[in-house]
């Protein structure tokens, strides 16, 4: 450790600490679930929905597309409703007009002020304290709430069936004909749907609050933030200021102004001869930008079927290609092309870190990963595919077809397959650098590097620890390990290892500096990433020390951004530091890129949402699109394309980019973003938040309210930002696919 001891205790301590509160409340989160009754029945005994009818409703969802058709618990799509929401709210009306039909025979919304008052405070008390769990594992329902459930239900069995007098509801929700063919299987998916809304209605046992926290907010049942929620909504700004106030002071007062670094008169990196692994990473290159184009086609796709929910400009193209089918493979297609370009990254520097050579088979070994990485790609859209036109049997749908967790949507066979390949990746990639620390030079810097891409090669794991019935809560939890810590934690830090180690190499940079800057930014993203994983969690069925860690640590997310204008100069400043370095222009410029949307994307934009009192209204709507926009391409993608356009340089050392149209590439990304947030997602979120907290959230996102002409227009205007984006994304994967497979002179 040496000159470095006090950062390497401080990461050790920060992890250990971070994780710990991680593990212990994760055991909370198990103890706390909310419970699936055994059954639901009558005053008189008779057994209404069992425990099994509710397990089978969640397969059917599953088989749907889950997560990408409408949400759950405000965790999905967001052009069809909640259905816990949306559900909720039609029992409540339809329990209140059956009452006031049989007490005072008219209509619950022609009665006075007082009276609905008084009938509200009823179907409260009813909801909230009067349908809890016994402790037997059943649940006892009142005549006039099963008499509720009954008229609810065919709503949602001819929703999904092929009545065509849903056809227009169909197509305000981007739904096909006939989603969910299986009568029977409808039937079971609306127990399921009731089943979230009891959750979310009923109050915990010895507790004011439901299981989500009284998430959605629904003033018919008295569905009101919690005094908990207002508090640590309260600690988590002042923790913000208080974080932003110490990173001041520290960087201020222990930052070491030390002497600039001799630039060399040639491109260190440009004097190694590429081994065969590195020769072999160009199809790597080329996956990668061909992944981007069909994510950006998708996404395009995606946007316009909330404007023509079955048709793509008058052809009807939902029967084969629905919306949840398109949106599954735009997120799978983000995930699998942002982590190639990561791994691309990490082969093209195990070489360099083991001397400029490559370990025996290590070309067949990247030869074999591409084959795997192709095959995961290829069986899991597919796989999708049948899994929405249900051609494969409901039994195989979990592990061959659509999981319905949105960004874990693949089967489980193929993210068993995807898990190996990032594990043979590990693989590749320790061999390469297990040799290096046999050399006698200063370790540091190689082993925050090995740290974090063991944390990438690992941390896609927990994604495998629930089932296909597992509690919906226990499913966040792991799928949020993947979505928020894989992801936004060890691909952070291992991003900033990886520059580092690249700069350093090419003299940009001190070593002191480079392993400075990576011991210290592991610490600042791991203190609030890992514990903040939580904040995602507030409202899927958790207590409130999970929102209070969630709303604490997710605060201090925002604190390391606060310095990255300062990150942006130094990389933008690099190009001009010697004549050599101009040619790798782009990569940088993509690093800048990264820089800018992460304060915005990741810092405004997340802290937007992630105060408990932001979310318990925001959830579910469109101003959740805009941070995952901003920060998963803003951030992710511009550094994935700036991994892969740097090992193109190298690969292609004498073939030049086309300034003329990495520019016009570069600048319709960032603009085509820019107008996407600025024009259509942002302005549609302010009118749902608008809603949601006067209404409630099944307002904000039904179909009445989300097909206004107001908010169609700006779906429509939206196309313009998508073609503009789109641009960018061919230019800059025309001129990487162009150079990776043109002649080396």
């Amino acid at each position: 450790m040496g000159q470095y001891k006090k950062l390497w205790y401080s990461l050790i301590a920060v992890l250990t600490i971070t994780f710990s509160i991680l593990g212990y409340l994760g055991t909370e989160v198990y103890r706390k679930i909310p419970p699936v009754p055994q059954a639901y029945v009558s005053a008189s005994g008779k057994t209404l929905i069992t425990k099994n009818d509710i397990l089978a409703g969640q397969s059917a969802w599953q088989s749907t597309g889950g997560m990408e058709l409408g949400s759950i618990l405000g965790h999905g799509a967001y052009q069809a409703p909640d259905w816990t929401a949306d559900w909720l709210h039609r029992e409540l009306e339809a329990w209140l007009d059956i009452t006031a039909q049989k007490e005072f025979g008219k209509p619950y919304a022609d009665l006075d002020t007082a009276t609905k008052a008084a009938l509200q405070t009823r179907v409260a008390e009813e909801y909230r304290n009067n349908s809890r769990m016994q402790a037997d594992g059943r649940v006892v329902l009142s005549d006039t709430r099963i008499q509720a459930i009954e008229q609810v239900a065919p709503y949602y069995i001819t929703l999904y069936g092929n009545d065509a007098s849903m056809i227009p509801t169909r197509e305000a929700f981007a739904m096909k004909n006939n989603t969910l063919p299986d009568e029977n299987a409808r039937r079971q998916l609306t127990r399921f749907f009731f089943w979230t809304a009891w959750a979310a209605s009923t109050n915990r046992p010895d507790h004011d609050a439901t299981y989500t926290n009284n998430w959605p907010h629904e003033p018919l049942v008295n569905n009101v933030p919690t005094t908990e929620n207002y508090m640590w909504s309260l600690a988590s700004i002042v923790f913000l200021l208080l974080g932003v106030g110490l990173l001041v002071w520290g960087f201020s007062f222990l930052k070491k102004n030390e002497p600039e670094p001799v630039i060399p008169q040639q491109d260190p990196l440009s004097k190694i001869v590429l081994t065969p692994s590195q020769k072999a990473l160009g199809k790597y290159v080329f996956l990668t930008v061909a992944l981007f184009v069909a994510q950006v086609l998708l996404g395009g796709l995606t946007a316009h079927y909330t404007v023509e929910g079955q048709q793509f400009y008058g052809l009807d193209i939902s029967q084969w290609f629905p919306y949840a089918l398109v949106r599954t493979w735009h997120i799978q297609s983000a995930i699998f092309w942002i982590a190639t370009g990561f791994l691309t990254a990490g082969l093209f520097l195990a070489p360099i870190i083991n001397g400029g050579q490559d370990p025996k088979y290590q070309r067949a070994g990247v030869n074999f990963l591409y084959i795997a990485l192709f095959i995961v790609v290829l069986g899991s859209y597919g796989g999708n595919f049948l899994a929405l036109s249900h051609a494969i049997p409901p039994g195989l749908n979990f592990w061959f077809g659509h999981q319905g967790y949105e960004y874990l949507d693949l089967g489980r066979f193929w993210q068993l397959l995807l898990m190996v390949g990032l594990l043979l990746w590990l693989f590749l990639m320790l061999r390469c650098t297990v040799q290096a620390f046999k050399q006698k030079t200063d370790k540091n810097m190689l082993a925050i590097f090995v740290a974090s891409m063991v944390g990438v090669g690992l941390f896609y794991a927990p994604g495998l620890f629930y089932g296909e019935h597992t509690s919906l809560t226990i499913m966040e939890y792991w799928r949020w390990w993947v979505v928020h810590l894989w992801v936004e934690g060890f691909f952070e830090v291992f991003a900033t290892a990886a520059l580092a180690f690249i700069f350093y190499n090419m003299g940009l940079v001190s070593q002191r500096s480079a392993t400075v800057a990576s011991l210290v930014s592991a610490s600042l993203f791991m203190i609030g990433g890992v514990p903040g994983t939580f904040h995602h969690l507030y409202f899927s069925g958790t207590t409130t020390p999970v929102m209070a860690v969630g709303a604490s640590f997710s605060a201090l997310e925002v604190v390391p951004l606060i310095l990255l204008g300062r990150e942006a100069y130094e990389h933008w400043s690099f190009q001009h530091a010697s004549p050599w370095a101009k040619r790798l222009r782009w990569p940088l410029m993509c690093f800048v890129a990264v820089a800018f949307w992460n304060m915005v994307g990741a810092g405004v934009f997340g802290f937007l949402i992630n105060p408990p009192i932001s979310l318990y209204y925001l959830q579910g709507l469109n101003t959740t699109a805009v941070h995952a926009h901003a920060a998963l391409f803003g951030v992710y993608g511009f550094l994935a394309l700036g991994f892969v356009l740097l090992v193109t340089r190298y690969l292609k050392p004498d073939t030049p980019f086309n300034d003329s149209i990495m520019t016009w590439g570069f600048w319709m990304l960032n603009i085509g973003l820019a107008l996407m947030i600025a024009t259509s997602l942002l302005p549609i979120g302010i009118f749902q938040a608008h809603a949601s907290i006067t209404q409630g959230l099944w307002y904000a996102r039904s179909e009445g309210f989300m097909q206004q002409e107001l908010l169609d227009t700006l779906r429509w205007v939206r196309t313009l930002a998508d073609l503009i984006f789109i641009g960018g994304a061919c230019c800059i994967s025309w001129q990487a696919a162009k150079t990776v497979f043109s002649r080396n002179r």
